[in-house]
C-alpha cells in the first residue's frame, strides 16, 4: 500500500485546537518533523484540514 511523507513547514501557532489536534494524530510534534503514515482516505482528511502548514509526498 502507499504511504505519505508529511512535514510541517509552517508554525500551528494561532490555528484551532481541531488543526492542531490533526497534527498530533498524524505524529507531528514540531516544525520540519517527518513522519511517514499509510495512505487512507482518514488520513487523507486530516491532511486537507492541515494541508497549509504541511507538505505531502507519496512514497511506494
Amino acid at each position: 500500500m502507499a504511504k505519505l511523507k508529511i512535514t510541517q513547514v509552517r508554525s500551528k501557532n494561532g490555528e484551532t485546537k481541531r488543526q492542531i489536534a490533526n497534527l498530533r494524530t498524524l505524529g507531528i510534534h514540531r516544525m520540519h518533523e517527518t513522519v511517514i503514515v499509510e495512505d487512507t482516505p482518514i488520513t487523507r482528511g486530516m491532511v486537507e484540514k492541515v494541508h497549509h502548514l504541511v507538505t505531502v509526498e507519496e512514497i511506494d
